[in-house]
């Protein structure tokens, strides 16, 4: 990111791309929907289904509970039929699982539907990013940006999604994301040609493998706490606000808007003026005390917590991403699947883990120990700091088809 600006209107700029990347941008954007799409119609979904608020957070659990395992098998898979053929398995289950979400008769099966999502939307956002990094114009800075700013919109759109479609059914959000995906798959078989594939095949272990380095588990530590955080904010707070589909998806509207934001206009400007470990550290201690505001303020207090999080949230996301690809050797999609294998852990376990924790003390305590993580995250990178400052300098592309993409030493 030092030196460069990716908003310039060159041949680099990130608004100037190839048809494959706006393709695989724009399918990653409904992906990424499909995270906070449930948000606005939890509750409804509890009083549809007559569940309760443990139960129905479980569809974030085996969501990610999934999604964290298959991390081992996506680099597995696209090493071995292509980028392009994994883009499109991960859209399919998409398609066919999110519609049967919306046909579920029990909390059980759209919890167990909910993980074959997860399995698809696996192989395709972490092959996504690779694909997007291999096929854009102007190197790491600008696909990385562009791929923060595809999470951003979705993880803005979904819960106005979820929201619009929901205050009818919480079923008609399933059906609509299973519609926007089948889109997705139409515009990436179009669009997209197949990626080179790796002159070495990747293994089942090599995410494993990769997290030996001490700078790339550092950052996968840091960002499992800081995922706890996050996801006890994304799957905990709706219960806690206890507003309409439509008032709760402006809420997280707003929050996923000023996640857009940060994310890629606000973070890299102050990495570039403070550096990135600086700029992560600072944030994750104002999410800490954010959520404690939010856990102890009033109603009022926590819609306005739950919007300025997202400016927290958007500038973790940036950083994190890019301390994962850059800090080791390891090819990118490897570097990749070990990172997201360690922190999505922390998102399976926190949206059961926040109504455990209000039942077992007061409705409070979760945010606190929400809090709590993300001052870890904090402490891991200040501890690690010397391990973590390779991301600092971003050197000549190094080498090629390793992985079936241009890698870059950040």
């Amino acid at each position: 990111m030092q030196g460069e600006d990716p908003f310039d209107q060159g041949a680099g700029s990130i608004l100037r791309q190839p048809k494959a990347v706006w393709a695989t941008a724009g399918a990653s954007v409904v992906a990424f929907m499909g995270i906070g799409l449930v948000d606005p119609i939890l509750p409804s979904i509890a009083k549809g289904l007559e569940a309760t608020p443990s139960q129905v957070s479980l569809l974030f659990t085996s969501y990610f509970l999934i999604t964290a395992v298959a991390m081992l098998v996506t680099g597995f898979v696209s090493s071995r039929i292509g980028g392009r053929k994994t883009l499109l398995t991960g859209l399919a289950l998409v398609v066919v699982f999110a519609a049967l979400s919306g046909t579920s008769s029990s909390v059980a099966e759209l919890v167990g539907f909910r993980a074959g999502w997860g399995l698809g939307n696996a192989l395709f956002v972490s092959t996504a990013l690779a694909v997007i990094v291999g096929a854009a114009a102007g190197g790491s800075s600008a696909a990385i940006l562009l791929y923060e700013s595809a999470l951003g919109l979705g993880m803005a759109c979904g819960p106005l999604l979820g929201a619009l479609l929901g205050d009818a059914s919480w079923r008609y959000p399933f059906f609509g994301t299973a519609a926007l995906m089948a889109i997705g798959f139409i515009c990436i078989t179009a669009f997209l040609k197949e990626q080179p594939k790796p002159a070495r095949k990747t293994s089942l272990l090599d995410p494993i493998k990769a997290l030996g380095h001490g700078g790339l588990a550092s950052v996968a530590t840091s960002a499992f706490f800081y995922n706890y955080a996050f996801f006890t904010i994304l799957a905990f707070t709706p219960f806690v606000l206890n507003m309409t589909p439509y008032k709760s998806g402006a809420v997280f509207f707003a929050w996923g808007l000023l996640l857009a934001i940060f994310s890629v206009l606000v973070a890299p400007r102050l990495q570039k003026r403070f550096g990135s470990l600086k700029v992560l550290g600072a944030s994750l201690v104002l999410l800490a005390v954010d959520l404690v505001i939010l856990g102890y303020g009033n109603h009022t207090t926590a819609i306005v917590c739950t919007i300025v999080s997202g400016a927290f949230i958007g500038m973790n996301n940036t950083v994190y991403t890019e301390l994962a690809l850059g800090v080791s050797d390891a090819p990118r999609p490897v570097a990749s699947a070990g990172y997201n294998f360690v922190r999505w852990f922390a998102a399976a376990a926190a949206p059961y883990l926040a109504p455990k924790i209000e039942e077992w003390s007061n409705i409070h305590i979760p945010f606190v120990v929400a809090a709590i993580a993300a001052v870890v995250g904090a402490v891991v990178v200040w501890i690690r700091r010397t391990a973590l400052t390779h991301e600092a300098e971003e050197l000549e592309p190094k080498h090629a088809g390793e992985d079936g993409v241009t890698v870059f030493a950040n």
